[in-house]
């Protein structure tokens, strides 16, 4: 039983018949929003960026949100397998109280991200080949500057309902802010390509905290981070909250450039506010178009029926064990390292790639 399915658009199954998987094609890797779930492919991540794409160097935009823009953050490390690690060794040893205040919440996260890449601001935001882009949501209207908790939940609940309405509505709430590498926006991403307003930000050693902060900032749970230095002013919180699971103009690069997506699951959902959606699908919409250069790869349902409780690592598992940590880390950590199947079966179908096994989107 195979433990990754792949999923391919029409010019990527073209490539790859004529040319193999080759990591010099890879231009872009997005990493998705979706709390402790990226942490499965700890060991797939280890092995692309320490090794597949190292020697291939070319440039490359990794582009996330909330846990996928610190896994990406992690990959721009002078030693991405050493990051990666350390990583996963960080989200697993979360500690909560029973119940946790948005500033305890934040506190935990902001030191989290103090151990990742404090320190190492300038290699994450220099490194040679790759291009980290950080996604994060910025609110508009009644999400602009709420003055309190009430405040929030009010205008959380009616961007529910405007996104219930259509995705497009929920842009009356919510905008796009790429906080990007310096040397260039990715210009496959310029601004109207959907509903929503996007700006871009330059990432620099100084926003780098704060960016990867907000972008992991869950409505509700956490305190809005107030202001990234460069950034429009305002209230931000997870670019999940827009860019779930990256649904993006990959379409737009060159001819013959790969989209490479390592995701969890084997639909690409918008927004959060979309999961129970199933017709917001971007491969059902009328974006679809925009996979057409796009690989993604995802663990098969044998493979999570495999793990801990048979399902994918969630942010449910602190409400199920409680202040039973150690039995969470132990189960987490397990998970972890069973991902070192994702790598091993990806790694062989680099070196012989079975076309029968990647399917249309």
């Amino acid at each position: 039983m195979h433990a990754l399915s792949f999923h391919a658009g029409p010019h990527a199954l073209a490539h790859i018949r004529q040319h193999g998987l080759r990591a010099r094609d890879i231009a872009v890797v997005p990493a998705a929003a979706g709390g402790p779930k990226g942490l499965i492919f700890q060991s797939l991540d280890q092995w692309l960026f320490g090794d597949w794409f190292a020697q291939a160097p070319r440039e490359r935009a990794l582009i996330g949100a909330s846990i996928g823009a610190w896994r990406m953050a992690a990959a721009c490390r002078a030693d991405p397998v050493a990051a990666f690690a350390r990583l996963g060794e960080l989200y697993c040893g979360q500690r909560y109280t029973a119940k946790p205040s948005p500033k305890e919440i934040d506190s935990v996260c902001r030191k989290l991200l103090h151990e990742l890449v404090g320190g190492h601001e300038a290699q994450v935001t220099a490194h040679p080949h790759h291009r980290l882009h950080v996604i994060a949501a910025r609110g508009r209207g009644s999400l602009a500057a709420p003055a309190h908790r009430r405040a929030e939940a009010t205008g959380f609940a009616a961007a529910a309902l405007l996104n219930l309405a259509s995705r497009a509505s929920l842009a009356r709430m919510a905008e796009r802010v790429i906080v990007s590498d310096a040397r260039g926006a990715p210009a496959w991403m310029a601004p109207g390509f959907d509903s929503f307003t996007t700006h871009f930000a330059t990432l620099d050693s100084s926003n780098l905290a704060d960016a990867l902060l907000a972008s992991g900032t869950l409505p509700m749970l956490m305190q809005p981070v107030r202001n990234i230095a460069g950034a429009p002013p305002g209230a931000y919180w997870d670019g999940g909250l827009v860019d779930y699971h990256l649904a993006l103009p990959y379409s737009n690069l060159a001819p013959g450039d790969i989209v490479l997506y390592p995701h969890f699951s084997e639909h690409i959902v918008p927004g959060w506010l979309d999961k129970a959606m199933p017709w917001r699908r971007m491969a059902r919409g009328p974006q679809c178009g925009w996979l057409d250069n796009v690989l993604l790869v995802a663990p098969t349902p044998h493979f999570l029926s495999t793990l801990p409780r048979g399902k994918l690592l969630d942010r449910k598992d602190f409400s199920y064990y409680g202040l039973d940590h150690d039995a969470r880390i132990r189960n987490w950590q397990q998970a972890i390292g069973q991902g070192q199947r994702l790598r091993d079966e990806f790694a062989a179908f680099v070196a012989r790639p079975d076309l029968s096994r990647i399917r249309a989107f």
